[in-house]
């Protein structure tokens, strides 16, 4: 998947819901009540939940969860 597809497919997050990322090769990533950060220069997916940011690597991504609450992973 490119950078371009996961930012399309994570553009409806709106913080209402958790998203759990399960990458290849590396445990999963819960981020709670889930935002996109908007596109930047630096041209990275980055995913908020108003504390802190997240880094994803579009290559890396096995597949994605979003949904209510998760329990951690």
């Amino acid at each position: 998947m490119t950078s371009d597809q996961l930012r399309t497919a994570l553009g409806d997050l709106d913080g209402t819901r958790d998203v759990r990322v399960e990458f290849e090769h590396a445990d999963a990533c819960v981020v709670p009540k889930a935002l996109l950060v908007p596109a930047e220069a630096d041209r990275l997916v980055k995913l908020t939940d108003g504390t802190r940011e997240y880094l994803v690597d579009a290559d890396r991504v096995v597949w994605i969860e979003i949904g209510p609450r998760f329990s951690p992973v």
